[in-house]
């Protein structure tokens, strides 16, 4: 009797797939009591693709390639990108996240960072339609096709509109994850994710300033 009552005030598993969007950190929890190991390297190589895809858009990669090979392009060096993000990223904010007295093992934050890129490999759903609709101008500076339509014009602003939301709220549930982890709020996750990135940030800079004054 008492195992059955047990059994029944056990709550279900949340599928991450959506429960990532509305509970990330009881996700979170979940995923790093059960297995943190599971599907992190699959996860990273999705969200390195959407991630490239977005990068390309962004540079207007299309005034130099036509879309089927920027989607090749995404293809092939989105995995690798997002794996080695994936590697890099998490030992950096492990370190640093020490120094704010974060809890979390390398493993843990790991996990936290791949699972949270689920909206960001959900996006990977609207490239086939947005493809269609928009054509090349998804990746070119100058939109020909949509500037000659007030629909389509619209439609890109709703676009980008929806693609800007998801975006944020992708970035708030990675610090929610990080902070679950770490034993953090979201505000000293942010701390640990901005410290990560200054550490990127300054060599990138000093090479920046030092390079150009040795060639002179």
């Amino acid at each position: 009797m008492l195992n059955l009552e047990k059994q029944e005030s056990t709550p279900p598993l949340l599928n991450p797939w959506f429960s990532m969007w509305t509970k990330p950190r009881t996700t979170m929890q979940q995923i790093i009591e059960h297995d943190p190991q599971r599907f992190i390297l699959p996860l990273v190589m999705l969200a390195g693709v959407q991630q490239v895809l977005d990068r390309a858009s962004f540079k207007s990669l299309g005034d130099k390639f036509d879309w089927p090979t920027i989607v090749m392009i995404a293809l092939v060096a989105g995995p690798v990108a997002g794996i080695i993000g994936l590697y890099l990223f998490s030992l950096v904010l492990h370190w640093t996240g020490k120094w704010l007295g974060g809890q979390a093992s390398l493993e843990h934050i790991r996990a936290a960072y791949a699972w949270s890129s689920i909206p960001v490999i959900w996006m990977l759903l609207q490239w086939p339609p947005a493809i269609l609709v928009f054509g090349q101008d998804l990746f070119t500076e100058e939109m020909p096709l949509v500037e000659s339509s007030m629909g389509l014009s619209v439609a890109m602003m709703i676009y980008g509109l929806i693609m800007l939301i998801v975006g944020i709220w992708g970035f708030i549930i990675l610090l929610k994850c990080l902070g679950q982890v770490q034993q953090f709020s979201a505000w000293k996750a942010l701390g640990n994710m901005l410290v990560s990135i200054l550490i990127f940030v300054i060599p990138v800079i000093f090479l920046a300033v030092l390079i150009p004054a040795l060639i002179r």
